[in-house]
């Protein structure tokens, strides 16, 4: 099985006796041996062996080794239940982070409504000769149109999304 198992791997790995033999650092008719089954290489050639042939010494030796595909499998899934948890804290920051804009927007246009309220379009009894009088009335009651339109709509929006973006337990 071993001499086999040489052959096959070194022919795979497109070898030649000479060669194989060069890198193990022996002589090509101990090679020309060992796939004759002539003899068989002691544990430190057999080392040297499963390096020039990228080979593990279990694969050489015939032997099928289940445990360390278990072991790949088992460092594989791990590595993916790793990538998950730092996904779900990235969504769940994503998520925090949402809800605290919502909110701020909320509170946002709650208070510039409080204040457009207190304040009471001051800029009505101005006096509108005065250019810069004039466009500052301007500014502000376009302001505060689009505000009263928009507003409502954004405060919604904003309530729906801290609605959905809530802490579910």
């Amino acid at each position: 099985m071993l001499n086999e198992n040489i052959k096959a791997l070194r022919k795979s790995k497109g070898l030649s006796q000479q060669e194989l033999a060069v890198k193990v650092n022996v002589v090509r008719q101990t090679i020309s041996k060992w796939e004759q089954g002539l003899s068989v290489p002691d544990s430190d050639l057999l080392i040297a062996l499963s390096e020039a042939l990228d080979t593990p010494v279990s694969t050489l030796l015939g032997e099928t080794v289940v445990e360390s595909e278990v072991d790949a499998v088992k460092a594989l899934s791990e590595k993916l239940e790793i990538i998950n948890l730092q996904f779900a804290r990235k969504k769940a920051m994503r998520r925090v982070a949402l809800h605290g804009l919502f909110i701020a927007v909320c509170v946002g246009i709650l208070a510039v409504a409080a204040v457009l309220a207190m304040v009471n379009s001051p800029y009505l009894g101005w006096d509108y000769s005065a250019p810069e009088t004039a466009f500052m009335g301007v500014a502000i009651h376009a302001f505060e149109w689009g505000f009263i339109r928009l507003a409502p709509i954004a405060l919604i929006t904003a309530l729906v999304g801290v609605f959905l973006t809530r802490k579910k337990a």
